[in-house]
């Protein structure tokens, strides 16, 4: 097994223990963004987070451990 897929696998894994806690850890980081930026990029930031949500949920080949 190659460096990647041992990394892939084990954040899959760790998203399928704590997602919802990853969720709401992107979703703070994006409030955070939005905030330093005066809210000027705050859709932008929204659709990132939400795509990185998606990925990261994704890993594991089902949808749902990200709300």
């Amino acid at each position: 097994m190659s460096f990647m897929d041992d990394a892939k696998d084990r954040l899959g894994d760790a998203v399928d223990e704590h997602g919802e806690q990853i969720g709401g850890g992107v979703d703070k980081a994006g409030d955070l963004l939005d905030e330093k930026t005066g809210g000027k990029y705050g859709d932008q930031i929204n659709s990132g987070a939400d795509k990185g949500k998606d990925f990261l949920d994704g890993l594991d080949g089902k949808d749902d451990d990200i709300k």
